[in-house]
């Protein structure tokens, strides 16, 4: 009798161990104490498979060699015709600023007329919020934003914020049941499979092949920001805005711009990368802007004819050309003349690397510099500020 009773206290210790752990599993466990994201993002696996597909048609619709219509039907939807309106002022002939021929003319002087411009681009819906990637050049200065999706629903969007230096922009629609495009995790390799997707010269949307030709490209002088991928896919005018995917549908970067002498295609286009979009998108929904670290300082190479000069042979570095007062430089005790060689134990060798190096660093953290100050090593530590935002061009009243 006795060993029954211990028997029937041990099964309900099990029992109440059971439904205690079940509760903290299911309803105190830590992953719903995270932060969840402000935009909901669709991360892609590796892409040993497309998304939610039995594995016999990912091998029969998506062999490589014999067609990629199966990540084309798992992108397409998700890009967007992007069409733009704004008035532009014309102002009259500026002969009519002559003297003489306001003499004549006294006040019957023509006045300055308006018409209106439309451009077209490309888009990506990024999330079932609404959330969509452009171009900022697609949508600067519109007065007007018009999008319409693969299923022919169309709405009107608005500007949720800009990255001039990286040429993005984010726009929000609001519609149900928007199909937001899955992220690729993995970072393109040169050979792989790329596939643009967009609307080029307003014909429709359109899907050109090709493969990624290189990575990390800058120095073009096309953004402030720049580390694109190149891609001989072919990219037009109104594919920018749109979507690069790899063979497997999932999206590894923006189309931005082509490198051409004629204006069409020749083989070389670039496309921002999805990790760099996607920052700057969670940054401009979460803040209104991106947000960069600055120091205020005005850089230049150090060729090897200043080296010479400042004393300073066989030494990679930057050149301090300029401080602005009372900048994070400036109070961190930089001047003209010296010449920073390391950021936080990174190497710097050109004004490009130390303005991509600064504008990672988190605004208000302490950074360390070194470099050479009338040829002799020196440190400097510097609290980083916030870069300020680029002044929007102004239409002309």
């Amino acid at each position: 009798m006795q060993t029954r009773k211990i028997l029937i206290f041990l099964a309900e210790a099990t029992v109440v161990g059971l439904a205690v752990a079940f509760v903290v599993m299911f309803f105190f466990r830590p992953a719903t104490l995270e932060r969840r994201p402000i935009v909901e993002f669709k991360e892609g696996a590796a892409p040993v498979s497309a998304p939610a597909l039995p594995p016999r048609e990912i091998t029969q619709d998506m062999s490589g060699p014999v067609s990629y219509a199966r990540a084309v039907e798992l992108a397409a939807p998700s890009v967007v015709n992007i069409f733009t309106a704004k008035v532009v002022t014309q102002n009259p002939n500026p002969l009519f600023n002559d003297p003489a021929f306001r003499r004549f003319f006294g006040d019957k002087l023509p006045a300055p007329g308006k018409r209106q411009e439309n451009s077209l681009g490309s888009g990506v819906i990024i999330s079932a919020q609404g959330y969509i990637l452009t171009n900022n050049h697609v949508v600067e200065g519109a007065d007007e934003i018009k999008v319409g999706l693969h299923d022919r629903r169309s709405a009107e969007a608005t500007i949720v914020g800009t990255d001039p230096e990286t040429d993005l922009a984010v726009l929000k629609i609001s519609l149900d049941n928007l199909p937001g495009i899955t992220i690729s995790q993995d970072a393109p390799r040169v050979g792989d499979v790329a596939l643009a997707i967009g609307n080029p010269f307003g014909v429709g949307q359109t899907v050109t092949m090709g493969i990624v030709s290189a990575t990390g490209r800058n120095e073009l002088g096309i953004n402030t920001f720049e580390n694109f991928i190149q891609t001989d896919a072919a990219i037009n005018p109104g594919n920018s805005g749109g979507a690069l995917i790899n063979a497997y549908g999932q999206l590894i970067g923006i189309n931005t711009a082509i490198f051409s002498r004629s204006g069409g295609s020749e083989g070389i286009g670039f496309a921002i990368p999805v990790s760099i979009a996607k920052n700057v998108m969670q940054q401009i929904v979460e803040h209104g802007h991106t947000v960069r670290g600055w120091l205020g300082i005005e850089a230049q190479d150090l060729t090897p004819e200043l080296a010479e000069s400042f004393g300073a042979k066989n030494v990679s570095g930057v050149v301090v050309a300029g401080v602005l007062p009372n900048s994070p430089a400036s109070k961190g005790g930089l001047k003209s003349g010296d010449i920073i060689t390391q950021v936080n134990d990174q190497n710097v060798t050109t004004a490009k690397d130390l303005v991509n190096a600064i504008a990672k660093i988190t605004p208000g953290a302490e950074t360390r510099l070194r470099g050479l100050r009338n040829g002799k090593e020196i440190t400097f530590t510097a609290r980083v500020g916030e870069r300020p935002q680029p002044q929007a061009q102004k239409q002309p009243e």
